[in-house]
């Protein structure tokens, strides 16, 4: 039987896991190429040939998915492999439009072809989309199962933008670290409040590998913690599955993808943000996991606020600095820094759209829909360089920053400034502490 020629559609997370697991060693297929979306200045580069294995000495190039038609012809590809996350199923199906339409087969792995098992026992924590407040829960989860003297190992949904073969097992264990991997500003939000609680987290783009060193990590594991990205499946097979749901956006948990499949496979739902929600919007949540997954554990929860100096902010005229992929394909109107901003009293929100420069100018551009929002966008130098100048230019009196990294460690920021922290709060029982009691249990661990 012949090979079949493939592509992997991806944004450098997903597709390159589903190249490794499925792929890599298959002599029934030949992967051509990757194509990717979502991620600023992916295409052109290659999947490195240390990475790809012995059927590809050369690598495999990484191209626009906008050339996705032209390269199913060119290429003389039979299937496509849909590889990325937080999509909407209508942006889903009008790629698989695209890909039939050019005579090719559309196909979308699952848990049984990429899932790999631990020899630890697994915690996976997933959302329906970007921005729900998964961060969060996994370090609430990580911190009470730290009060019971278990050594707990997060490992974090992959985000190569830089070397992609120096990027194939990083372990996190001190802010130095994240100098050392050349991190972005997106993956110091997720690595570095792991780090600043005092446990270690890996990430990269061999999740085998990155596995195998997590279970022997020289700080020791009792238990590996997936800490998932934008509405993913978890990487691993799971123990307890965890989802996070937003009644700021009710509906969605059943209109993206794979943010349903991750609904799906619940165990434990946590409603966030019911604090700042409505109740119209709290009630279609709970009535679609009632649906959906019936049997799960329902757990409700705010996402509760602080900010480092009130006063920076109350009577103020300031700019509002948000997650940057919370606000871009996440698609969120509102996020932590507006909701602490009218809690400590903000005259006006500044809009930052006059002042961007460079880079941030473009993102506006793509996402016109951001708003009176800054977006935390730092996947590169450049960008980093025209976030510092945007901010710096924008006529305002304070600077309230709702991402979770120290931002005054990364560029300097003229303006009297703010951090806003955010945390989980679970409200009544069940709660975590139940469900985690019952888990260390089960798994005779501590």
């Amino acid at each position: 039987m012949s090979q079949k020629n493939v592509i992997i559609i991806g944004a450098a997370g997903r597709d390159f896991h589903n190249f490794n697991t499925y792929y890599r060693d298959n002599e029934a297929y030949n992967v051509v190429a990757f194509t990717a979306a979502q991620i600023p200045d992916i295409e052109g580069r290659k999947y490195p040939a240390q990475l790809a294995g012995s059927m590809y000495p050369d690598g495999i190039p990484i191209y626009a998915q906008q050339d996705l038609s032209r390269l199913i012809a060119e290429l003389d590809v039979d299937d496509c492999a849909f590889s990325y996350s937080d999509v909407s199923y209508q942006r889903v199906m009008s790629v698989g439009a695209i890909v039939n339409a050019a005579g090719a087969n559309f196909v979308m792995l699952g848990p049984k072809d990429t899932q790999i098992e631990s020899t630890k026992p697994v915690i996976s924590v997933g959302a329906v989309r970007t921005g729900c407040g998964k961060s969060q829960t996994s370090r609430r989860i990580i911190e009470i199962l730290m009060e019971k003297g278990l050594k707990v190992v997060a490992i974090r949904h992959p985000m190569p933008y830089g070397d992609i073969a120096a990027q194939k097992v990083q372990r996190y264990a001190q802010l130095s670290d994240l100098e050392k991997y050349h991190c972005t500003v997106e993956e110091m939000e997720e690595y570095e409040p792991h780090v600043v609680r005092g446990n270690v987290i890996y990430a990269g783009v061999d999740y085998e590998a990155i596995l195998r060193a997590a279970e022997k990590d020289p700080k020791g594991c009792d238990i590996i913690l997936w800490d998932g990205g934008n509405n993913d499946f978890p990487f691993y097979c799971s123990d307890l599955h965890v989802t996070v749901v937003d009644p700021h956006r009710p509906g969605h948990e059943l209109t993206y993808y794979p943010g349903n499949v991750t609904l799906r496979m619940s165990d434990v739902v946590v409603i966030n943000k019911m604090d700042s929600a409505d109740a119209g919007g709290i009630e279609t949540v709970r009535r679609n996991i009632a649906s959906e997954v019936p049997e799960a554990i329902v757990i409700d929860a705010a996402s509760t606020l602080d900010v480092d100096d009130p006063a920076v902010i109350r009577g103020k005229k300031v700019l509002v600095i948000e997650d940057g992929p919370t606000l871009t394909h996440g698609e969120m109107k509102i996020g932590a820094g507006v909701v602490a901003a009218h809690k400590f009293g903000a005259a006006e929100l500044v809009d930052p759209r006059p002042y961007t420069v460079g880079r941030l100018s473009e993102t506006f551009e793509i996402y016109p829909g951001i708003g009176t929002l800054l977006p935390a966008m730092g996947y590169g130098e450049q960008q980093l360089k025209d976030m510092e100048t945007t901010i710096n230019n924008t006529e305002c009196d304070a600077v309230v920053i709702a991402t979770p990294i120290d931002l005054n460690r990364i560029i300097k920021i003229s303006k009297p400034n703010t951090r806003v922290y955010y945390n989980l709060q679970e409200l009544g029982r069940p709660n975590f502490d139940m469900v985690l009691e019952d888990f260390v249990k089960k798994h005779q661990l501590g």
